[in-house]
């Protein structure tokens, strides 16, 4: 009896596994738009269709980067950047962090262990905020759904973040805070493999067959990744575009001033979902009246008030350092927008 009781959840469990992904949105969006707003069914979806198209270049070029990164190992030289005098580490860590092409799960391992042989927090903090914010793949897509100036903006805002936010502990350090900073911490294996830190850099990786088949692993993964969330980004931009009201978006994170920049950086923490979907919807917001500098303080503190971003903090330090992080990471967005507002 128990046996025949299972079978309907083992039979229905595929299917719901594939159904809880972005294309059910991404397709299930339009089918709804056509059957109760037909007139604008065409509309969203050329909308959408476009705009996926102008990206596309950008795609591509970034998962060739991300996917020539990992097979050659460059994780391997981030980890230097925590050699050698504090000064020089916050730095490197600050400028590193967006170059970091691992997934959030290999973070926690690699801080772990810099923690574990007495890496300065001041370093870890720097590279904790810079990371989450700009990677190759993330530079790539802001600028084509936002811009080059948005690009580099964001990019230069994660080196400041990180360095803000590194000299910061550090001063906070020197009048007896933070004493000891690490959980209790046991490894255990998160399904991306051996530690990518270990060992050093192979640039010619296609002279070896491991390492090509790790390229092909990573195109593959990386580009269903991009495709998967962009599709839906768009889709959702096209939503943005067609039904919210330009007053409603500019009344609330439009026009001057500190105002809106904050509400923005609030706003973006819980409704922030990745820094490839952000990009696209952002651009909508700002068609419907969103400022230059609230933009720019959503997708900074969405970033780095992400789930994954958030979860490998928590997972390694006490509280006092968490709620550091986030605070930083809040008041480093609100300071980003107001700079980006006064120069874009």
């Amino acid at each position: 009896m128990s046996d025949i009781s299972q079978a309907p959840n083992n039979i229905w469990e595929p299917a719901k596994s594939y159904l809880a992904t972005p294309w059910t949105i991404t397709v299930v969006v339009p089918v709804l738009v056509a059957f109760l707003d037909p007139d604008n069914f065409w509309i969203i979806v050329t909308f959408a269709f476009n705009a996926f198209l102008s990206t596309l270049p950008y795609i591509v070029f970034a998962v060739l980067l991300i996917a020539g990164l990992k097979a050659a190992g460059a994780e391997a030289v981030i980890a230097r950047a925590f050699q050698g005098r504090e000064n020089r580490m916050i730095v490197l860590a600050a400028l590193f962090g967006g170059l970091a092409p691992f997934c959030s799960c290999e973070v926690i391992p690699f801080i772990a262990g810099l923690l574990a042989l007495g890496a300065p927090l001041s370093a870890v903090m720097a590279f904790w905020l810079s990371s989450p914010l700009i990677d190759p793949p993330t530079l790539l897509i802001t600028a084509a759904a936002l811009g080059w100036p948005f690009a580099i903006g964001k990019a230069v805002a994660a080196v400041a973040l990180g360095l803000f936010g590194g000299y910061v502990v550090k001063l906070l350090k020197g009048q007896g805070q933070f004493a000891q900073p690490l959980r209790v911490y046991q490894q255990s294996g998160c399904g991306c493999g051996p530690n990518p830190f270990d060992g050093k850099p192979e640039w010619q990786f296609w002279q070896h067959a491991e390492r090509r088949a790790t390229f092909k692993h990573e195109f593959l993964v990386n580009a269903g990744f991009l495709v998967k969330w962009l599709a839906l980004a768009y889709v959702l931009e096209a939503l943005l575009v067609t039904y919210v009201p330009a007053s409603a978006i500019a009344g609330l994170v439009g026009g001057e001033g500190i105002v809106p920049i904050a509400i923005a950086a609030l706003v973006g923490m819980p409704a922030y979902l990745n820094s490839y979907i952000a990009p696209p919807l952002l651009a909508g917001l700002i068609e419907q009246g969103m400022s230059n500098g609230a933009a720019m303080a959503f997708m900074v503190s969405g970033a780095i008030s992400s789930i994954p971003a958030m979860a490998a903090v928590w997972s390694l330090v006490k509280r006092q350092v968490f709620f550091s992080y986030i605070g930083l990471g809040v008041s480093g967005a609100i300071i980003s927008g107001m700079i980006f507002q006064l120069f874009v």
